[in-house]
């Protein structure tokens, strides 16, 4: 049967409003079915309900897009190695989510819409499993890493330095998941904030949240040697490299991705004019405002601008860092990278597209962590 995104699409708009419920289904009905996979999970659930459902949505709502599907599949799958996924947990998830999907949107279930989740999860799970056996002949399920720099910015913040064991494939822009001795099976994503560089280290600008396993871990008790494990990088906030010029938006640790393009467009030999607006609630915690300094005296094509929101005495601008970009000039013509908490970013975007950024021009992520 042909792939039927309509059927799928109508179906699961009767499920979101319930999703916190169904999630709990989905897992309570797998590990019901096949209690051996419980322990690939992390001993709390909330965070990995949530993280199912989010790529659920994505990839419900995505199947008219079928490139820009794949790709995310592929990632998917590729990232799923680290689990100790294989091909035969793929009917076992496909099974618990059919019978979600049954449960919840029984008023509208008949044959014909489950044929539809069924060709559309069928196609989902061989693009994963056929992205994790490509890239298992190529490239580790995780990499592990030593600490060797461990930097505490603020009370909450640090800039944690890492050394690979093996070339690690990545991006600017790009993150990746992490996973402390601490709290095993537990990974937590974070970007990467430098460009790729020639000795396998990597920085990681982590913001201990309440209640966070990793971020904690890794803020509070992390230490010089210490060996962390990391999955392959994920993400599409990625370098354009069109040459045309360049705003960069970032708030709090959204700055980490953030840097990462701008030490890759220093080092590429183009010279388009960059501003990168950093912005933070109190000009203590603009955590890593010294080294963006140096690197705008390195570079003169290179304007940083520090945005402090909720600090009435600070004599530098002051605002909402997406009132303040808005105010500044047109960003028309420009590519844009914005990364920080949600609500900053989609701020971000719609103040951009109505003073006629175009949404192809943006490049967009949130902050990684813990929620």
């Amino acid at each position: 049967m042909s792939l039927n995104p309509r059927l799928v699409k109508e179906s699961f708009a009767l499920i979101e409003p319930v999703a916190d419920k169904a999630a709990a289904y989905f897992y309570g009905r797998l590990f019901a079915e096949n209690p051996h996979l419980r322990g690939m999970f992390p001993p709390a659930m909330d965070v990995q309900r949530d993280r199912l459902f989010g790529a659920l949505t994505r990839i419900v709502w995505s199947l008219d897009s079928p490139d820009g599907l794949a790709a995310f599949l592929g990632q998917l799958g590729r990232d799923h190695r680290k689990y100790g996924v294989v091909a035969e947990h793929y009917t076992a998830i496909g099974n618990a989510l059919l019978a979600t999907v049954r449960r919840f949107a029984a008023e509208v279930w008949d044959a014909e819409i489950e044929a539809a989740w069924v060709t559309a999860y069928t196609a989902a799970a061989n693009i994963m499993i056929e992205s994790a056996d490509a890239d298992a002949g190529v490239s580790p399920a995780w990499w592990l890493a030593e600490v060797i720099g461990h930097e505490r910015r603020t009370p909450d913040i640090a800039v944690i330095t890492l050394r690979l064991d093996r070339d690690l494939p990545y991006l600017p822009g790009q993150y990746v998941t992490v996973q402390t001795a601490r709290w095993p099976r537990v990974w937590r994503t974070f970007s990467i904030a430098n460009a790729p560089r020639g000795d396998r280290t990597i920085r990681l600008h982590v913001r201990a949240v309440p209640g966070g396993w990793v971020s904690t871990a890794l803020v509070e008790h992390t230490r010089i040697g210490d060996t962390v494990m990391l999955g392959p990088a994920l993400g599409t906030m990625t370098p354009a490299d069109s040459g045309r010029d360049i705003l960069c938006v970032a708030g709090g640790t959204g700055l980490a991705p953030i840097k990462a393009i701008v030490e890759h467009v220093i080092g590429s030999g183009l010279r388009p004019a960059v501003h990168l607006l950093y912005g933070a609630r109190r000009a203590c915690e603009l955590y890593d405002l010294t080294d963006l300094i140096r690197m705008e005296s390195a570079f003169p094509w290179l304007r940083v601008l520090p945005v402090v929101s909720e600090q009435p005495g600070y004599d530098g601008v002051r605002g909402r860092l997406t009132e303040v970009m808005e105010r500044l000039r047109s960003w028309a013509g420009h590519d844009v990278y914005v990364c920080g908490p949600a609500a900053m970013v989609d701020d971000a975007v719609r103040r951009l597209q109505r003073n006629g950024v175009p949404l192809t021009d943006i490049r967009r992520d949130v902050v990684h962590g813990e929620p």
